[in-house]
């Protein structure tokens, strides 16, 4: 079957080249050389790489025919970033935002490419020494810290979200996610211990939280670092998920995906990237200390945080095994959910018992 994101009438969907030359020599002036490239690292916005002159830009654009709901509003995406432009928080200069739909048929933004590392699945050969390996997960943490540590009304982000009650409306939204995606599959399997652990979620969402600016998807591979050493996080992606809200369920968030050298096997290897059990890495606990001493707050619900975290990546799983059951995706990761959602639910329990400690 042909993958749809690498079809030419998928790359023609995406982008009138006509109509963006002509906006952009509109925006920014003639320029002698002009290409596009669709970049396919598969995050929910697409991604146009454009040479214009001697200028290396970026694109993105939610996908043909979304609307623009949280998940793919882009122009949230650039709000917050242009925001962030005068702060600590590394983001890539913005350039234009353009909510005029017939140059590419959607919402986009503009901003200049950054050149770097982004760590998915291995660490650069440069970066693979003991202290190089240290300062990543420094940097890692540093940053989130910077975005938690935002002077939101002198960036004019004030009423950027509803923080207060965040952290329940999280644990409400999953629970609804699951159970419309679990009208399909529980015809295939149930998944009891998500029902389980949901209960839990909901008898234990703290009292009170921080509130502050949250990124949504703060992970080791939505960042980049710069080409040289050592290890300097250049630059925060993929906004679209920013709001007000608990910086903890940021941060547990990221720490779902950090693994330690005594952690089970992963719940779902296939997006799993595991270089970082190396002794020479931090662990979550020294993340959790450093973190803890950039921001002042005080992670001591850690089981919450980080089995909610768990708890909201089987949901994603879920739904993506109901889009595969009717017929709706031949993503081949999805039919795979059958199995890695009630380990992922396994996973969740094992934190709530305190079996998977930090």
């Amino acid at each position: 079957m042909t993958d749809p994101h690498t079809d030419e009438s998928y790359f023609e969907r995406l982008v009138d080249e006509d109509a963006l030359e002509s906006y952009l020599r509109r925006e920014l002036g003639d320029a002698s050389a002009f290409s596009v490239e669709h970049h396919q690292e598969g995050h929910s916005n697409e991604t146009l790489f454009v040479t214009w002159g001697d200028r290396e830009l970026v694109i993105r654009r939610p996908p043909p025919g979304e609307t623009a709901d949280t998940a793919h509003d882009v122009l949230r995406e650039y709000r917050v970033m242009d925001a962030l432009q005068e702060t600590a928080v590394p983001v890539p200069t913005t350039v234009l935002a353009c909510d005029d739909h017939e140059v590419l048929g959607a919402d986009f933004y503009v901003m200049d490419r950054v050149e770097g590392h982004v760590l998915r699945d291995t660490e650069p050969e440069a970066f693979a020494t003991p202290e190089h390996r240290q300062r990543i997960g420094e940097e890692l943490v540093d940053t989130l810290a910077s975005i938690h540590s935002v002077d939101l009304e002198s960036v004019g982000l004030d009423e950027f979200g509803r923080a207060a009650g965040y952290t329940q409306r999280q644990v409400d939204r999953w629970q609804k996610q699951l159970d419309w995606a679990f009208q399909v599959t529980a015809e295939e399997r149930t998944v009891p211990t998500l029902r389980r652990v949901g209960e839990w979620l909901q008898e234990n969402v703290p009292e009170d939280h921080p509130e502050t600016l949250v990124h949504g998807d703060y992970k080791l591979d939505n960042v980049m670092f710069g080409p040289d050493t050592p290890p300097e996080l250049v630059a925060v992606f993929d906004w679209e998920m920013s709001t007000l809200g608990d910086p903890l369920a940021d941060f547990g968030w990221m720490l779902s995906y950090w693994r330690d050298a005594k952690d089970p096997e992963p719940a779902v290897p296939e997006l799993t990237a595991t270089f970082m059990e190396n002794e020479e890495y931090p662990t979550r606990r020294e993340l959790v200390d450093r973190y803890e001493a950039q921001t002042g707050f005080d992670f001591e619900h850690d089981r919450f945080y980080r089995a909610l975290a768990v708890y909201k990546l089987a949901g994603l799983g879920e739904m993506f095994f109901r889009r595969y059951l009717e017929g709706n995706s031949d993503d081949p990761m999805y039919p795979l959910m059958e199995d890695r959602v009630p380990a992922l639910a396994a996973r969740a329990e094992r934190i709530i018992e305190g079996d998977e400690p930090l």
